[in-house]
């Protein structure tokens, strides 16, 4: 049988066509693996954004549910609120009854710094009032006076003044010339007195016991001693009659 020249030649144009098709067939076969491989994950894809996008709808059950959350997550914020509130308000109180606490503490201590202060000013003066007394009956004690009557009045006069015992030197005067003419050794042997036992006694005539009753301490203990004698006198006259200026007649 005779060769076809255009066997071969047409051979191999199929062939070459045939490498063609089974090549389109073999890649149109890997895109159909391919795509048959996509379409169940992209269509789980394309399902979960439709479902996201798309508005939740909750049924009445689930609205009171979330309705209750949130009215106890409300009372729970308005629990805390006034829990700090309170908190809040009691440490305030405390600050203020701290401080009102000082206060009192610091008004009693400057209460008793005060009573203190006006104590120690108090015994001061009462010490410098004493001092002054002192430095005055003994100006009056050690000041020179005349040995007389007018030197005897004249230093008890200072001592009665230093004692606050009232009278005048025209009192005391009068009365000592009426009683005893001036004689500092002057003694009564006639009068009750006497006749009790107990005489009347110097310038002024006091009888012994009036004597001592009536003694201004810083004189002497002796009841002729002039000034001793004239002081006694006009501290009795002074408690009895007011002074020895109301003295006129015995007394």
């Amino acid at each position: 049988m005779p060769k076809n020249p255009f066997t071969r030649g047409h051979r191999r144009a199929l062939n070459k066509r045939h490498k063609i098709a089974v090549a389109g067939v073999a890649t149109l076969g890997a895109a159909a693996v391919v795509f048959s491989a996509v379409p169940g994950n992209a269509e789980t894809t394309t399902s979960e954004a439709a479902v996201s996008s798309a508005p939740v709808k909750y049924s009445s059950e689930q609205l009171k549910a979330r309705q209750a959350d949130v009215s106890e997550q409300l009372a729970a914020k308005a629990l805390q609120s006034k829990a700090a509130a309170e908190a809040k308000a009691a440490k305030a109180h405390a600050a203020a009854k701290a401080k009102a606490k000082a206060a009192a503490a610091a008004k009693k201590k400057a209460a008793h710094a005060a009573a203190a202060k006006k104590a120690a000013q108090a015994r001061k003066a009462k010490a410098a009032s004493r001092a002054a007394h002192r430095a005055k009956l003994k100006a009056a004690v050690h000041k020179s006076y005349a040995n007389n009557l007018d030197g005897w009045i004249k230093e008890s006069l200072d001592i009665m003044k230093a004692k606050g015992i009232p009278g005048s030197y025209n009192g005391l005067h009068r009365n000592i010339i009426r009683e005893s003419s001036g004689n500092p050794n002057a003694i009564n042997n006639w009068d009750i007195n006497a006749i009790n036992g107990i005489p009347s006694k110097g310038l002024l005539q006091v009888i012994p016991p009036t004597f001592k009753a009536y003694h201004v301490p810083g004189t002497s203990w002796n009841i002729y001693d002039p000034v001793a004698n004239i002081t006694a006198a006009a501290n009795y006259a002074a408690d009895r009659y007011g002074s020895m200026d109301n003295v006129n007649s015995a007394y």
